[in-house]
């Protein structure tokens, strides 16, 4: 007996519309964003291909440098699904759905709007993979598929399946390739504006180190991004993890939060490891402003040791800052270039406040009549305003913002910052900078960045 079919696609986004009506609609055809090849190599396809039980025969789609196939012949398909690709992924659920095949979604997006998303598919996924996604396609193949299914637990993390690397194009992507790898959910922090700890959770959590190190071992990448959070939430199981790393001679990224780098046996260990970017949350160069957005564990008094403690092991890094917190006043924009200059700061990205769906700041916000779009937020390219600034008009906000790529991505911004003697951690830093060049495209994707 034939085994049943599973199609499991990766949507990109449209470049210039936030409807839904897409190439499979009756509207106009809009253009998608394509690339021929990726440096990243995303989790979310080849993991989910690993969770799917030996019945199924599984294919796996990257629509940003692949094309969809309509007429595939296949009995189920999934998608998954951020907020800013959801209008894409509701125009591919329609042009399958209309050959009576049936589609399942899941992802960050069909969490907090999975009625909004069942209204577009069989059967929506609002929670972790490991416990929802079994009991799916065991309903679709019985054909018994329920609208919602939610998750009822949080996995420890412990005997995660290797993701099946294999079944992905790997010729499509780029020769030197960075695998991301997951080392733990969750958050231990709770900042105002941050949606992530309400679909991973608040409890952090880590996987055994070995195991990891030998999912890293069985791919054979010599470069790895570390898809986490926050990567050292648990300072001791961060430890046991790098020290695992280091016979493996691999150079790795990740995301932590700023105050790490005061910790000097953490960082030399991260150094000896092979650490190669680190990209913080620094938010913000006013103490009031963390405050406002509950994030006081960033000290702007520390700002000064911590990129110091980058400089001397030679790390590249990049900060996140975000506008349009209360209290702010046109002043934030022109002082902290100044900032990121004195510091020489190798990778900035500057975002827009854009309350998240559940967040405090969203219903805060919501209240105060403050939402320009509750339900179109987030779905278009670029650094859109989604809100109602105290201190200007949204059109000034988004202008003030990408003024900010304009002149922190100048060729000579880049040279007067980023050092000039050769390391793989330099010539990574003046490789993201030219790359982000791209930015003072207003139609960029700031959710996208594929710094690591």
């Amino acid at each position: 007996m034939a085994k049943p079919r599973l199609l499991i696609i990766q949507p990109t986004y449209y470049r210039n519309d936030n409807g839904n009506n897409g190439s499979n609609g009756s509207g106009p055809k809009l253009a998608l964003y394509k690339t021929r090849s990726r440096s990243l190599i995303g989790l979310t396809l080849p993991y989910l291909a690993a969770l799917t039980p030996k019945e199924w025969d599984v294919q796996l789609v990257d629509e940003q440098i692949e094309d969809v196939d309509f007429h595939a012949e296949v009995d189920l398909v999934a998608v998954t699904t951020w907020t800013l690709n959801s209008p894409r992924a509701y125009d591919i659920a329609r042009g399958f759905r209309d050959r009576k095949i049936p589609v399942i979604m899941g992802g960050p997006h069909t969490f907090f709007h999975a009625e909004e998303a069942a209204e577009h598919c069989d059967g929506v996924a609002a929670g972790e993979g490991e416990d929802i996604w079994p009991r799916m396609l065991a309903d679709a193949a019985a054909g018994r598929l329920s609208k919602i299914y939610r998750a009822s637990r949080f996995h420890p993390l412990a005997g995660l399946p290797t993701p099946r690397y294999e079944l992905m194009r790997l010729p499509r992507l780029r020769l030197f390739k960075t695998f991301s790898v997951q080392f733990s959910r969750g958050c231990p922090f709770k900042c105002e504006f941050c949606s992530e700890r309400f679909y991973i959770g608040e409890q952090y959590r880590c996987r055994p180190a070995e195991e990891v190190v030998e999912e890293i071992r069985a791919t054979g990448a010599k470069s790895v991004f570390f898809a986490d959070s926050m990567f050292a939430g648990k300072r001791t199981r961060a430890m046991e993890l790098m020290e695992g790393l280091i016979p493996l001679r691999i150079r790795w990224s990740t995301l932590w939060t700023t105050y790490v780098c005061r910790d000097e046996e953490f960082m030399d260990l991260a150094t000896r490891s092979g650490l190669l970017h680190v990209n913080m949350g620094m938010e913000s160069i006013s103490q009031e402003t963390l405050a406002a957005m509950n994030k006081r564990f960033n000290k702007v008094c520390d700002y000064d040791e911590i990129l110091a403690s980058l400089r001397k092991r030679g790390i590249s890094y990049s900060l996140n800052f975000v506008f349009g917190f209360d209290g702010e006043n046109p002043g934030v924009f022109p002082a902290t270039l100044e900032f990121l200059k004195r510091q020489k700061v190798p990778v900035a990205y500057f975002y827009i406040l854009s309350p998240h769906k559940g967040t405090p700041l969203y219903e805060r916000m919501k209240r105060e009549g403050r939402l320009i779009d509750s339900e179109g937020m987030r779905r278009t390219p670029g650094n859109v305003c989604d809100i109602k600034p105290t201190y200007c008009s949204p059109e000034e906000l988004e202008r003030s913002v990408q003024n900010l790529y304009d002149e922190f991505y100048t060729v000579p911004s880049i040279v007067r910052r980023l050092p000039k003697r050769p390391s793989k951690a330099n010539l990574a830093s003046w490789v993201l900078n030219f790359s982000q060049r791209r930015m003072r495209r207003p139609d960029r994707p700031v959710q996208q960045h594929e710094w690591a």
